[in-house]
């Protein structure tokens, strides 16, 4: 799902509105608004300013912003406008100013200028499908409008009537159903019950569109008591959407789960044949190292003999033993390497049955059928 450079700058256009944002300066491309307290709140993220401003009663500055939808086009008429001005003027070059002498420009010489700051600045966001900025827009939005309590306006009629007329409160719920599997589909149901009667309308948004509503009670104007509580109402409308999403066709999620079943058969046949290969062998060679320590234990070390006179070949006895002692030792050295070999294949073993688990885990998580009911915006309703 996205969204075009036309629907974000509506999206944003409808929430500044509602907030009471002044539009100072509005194109196909961008909008220069000054915010209302409510959006300089929800979008600044200045709450020591606005407590400071709550706890003294001192006149409240909030920030303008150029809200930019379409950087290229916006960054074109720029550098055209600016070549455009350019032309008009006739190049002067002005001559530079002293700088200012300033208690920091004394002691560490000139200072650059500061950024301009103060109810005069305008800062430029760039708010595209997916950008930081949009996303807090979205989040403030569905923060401050989950729910809503509007009355229906009167005509000009009933406020000089001599009998108030009467409202009827009911509760409007909009519920977002998600089936998702490997693939996934949404739908919106907004359905409404009145707190009086008891009935439910489906499609309640139909109703709404043709009334005027506003937060504030008209004159002239009397509102019932309900009879359904809030959380009877809420349960019967869960319960009336679900008897609704029990008749449609589910051929989908069987189909699902055959796909799932497809793809675990692949994963198992493929970690099972990896899995079934032999493990190395430790072969014992404890005999060898204990013999090698009773060359060492059970007799002293010999002295080296003289050689034998008139025999230029021979070799003194103690070299026989040294021998042995290199062999024992290559044997050790072995050993160990062997050892070392299957424990790193146990190592991996179990690394591959781990990866095999999780292989499995996140197969199900995507191919599995299932069927997501939030309820993502509520209001209570007055109507005549």
């Amino acid at each position: 799902m996205t969204m075009s450079s036309h629907e974000v700058q509506a999206y944003v256009l409808t929430y500044l509105e509602a907030l009471d944002c002044q539009i100072m300066e509005r194109s196909p491309t961008y909008v220069t608004v000054k915010l209302s307290p409510e959006a300089d709140k929800a979008l600044t993220n200045r709450p020591y300013y606005w407590g400071f401003v709550e706890r003294t009663g001192a006149p409240a500055e909030t920030m303008s912003f150029t809200f930019v939808f379409d950087p290229d086009s916006y960054q074109q008429t720029i550098e055209a406008a600016e070549a455009k001005a350019a032309q008009a003027s006739p190049s002067v070059t002005p001559d530079p100013e002293p700088p200012k002498d300033t208690i920091l420009g004394r002691y560490f010489g000139i200072t650059p200028s500061l950024p301009q700051l103060g109810p005069g600045r305008i800062l430029r966001e760039d708010v595209v499908y997916g950008s930081r900025r949009l996303q807090q827009i979205f989040g403030a939005a569905r923060e401050g409008g989950a729910f809503v309590n509007l009355f229906e306006q009167a005509a000009k009629r009933q406020l000089r009537a001599t009998a108030p007329a009467v409202y009827e409160p009911w509760l409007g719920v909009c519920f977002k159903v998600e089936f998702a599997c490997d693939l996934k589909r949404e739908e919106l149901h907004f359905l409404g019950i009145s707190l009086r009667s008891g009935e439910i309308m489906e499609k309640f948004s139909t109703k709404l569109n043709r009334r005027d509503l506003s937060p504030r009670l008209a004159e002239n104007m009397h509102v019932q008591a309900a009879k359904v509580s809030l959380s009877d109402a809420g349960a019967a409308l869960e319960s009336h959407l679900t008897n609704r999403l029990l008749e449609l066709d589910y051929s989908w999620a069987e189909k699902a789960k055959e796909r799932l079943a497809l793809e675990l058969d692949v994963v198992d046949t493929y970690y099972e044949a990896v899995l079934r290969e032999d493990m190395p062998e430790v072969e014992s060679t404890g005999n060898l190292a204990l013999d090698t320590e009773n060359v060492y234990t059970n007799h002293t070390p010999p002295v080296p003999l003289k050689p034998v006179i008139g025999i230029s070949n021979a070799n003194p006895i103690g070299a026989d033993v040294e021998l042995a002692a290199e062999a024992a030792v290559q044997a050790d050295l072995e050993t160990d390497s062997e050892e070392e070999k299957a424990r790193q294949a146990v190592m991996d073993r179990e690394a591959m049955k781990l990866q095999y688990e999780t292989r499995r885990t996140e197969m199900i998580w995507q191919y599995e059928p299932k069927v997501k009911v939030t309820a993502i915006s509520s209001g209570m309703f007055h109507l005549r």
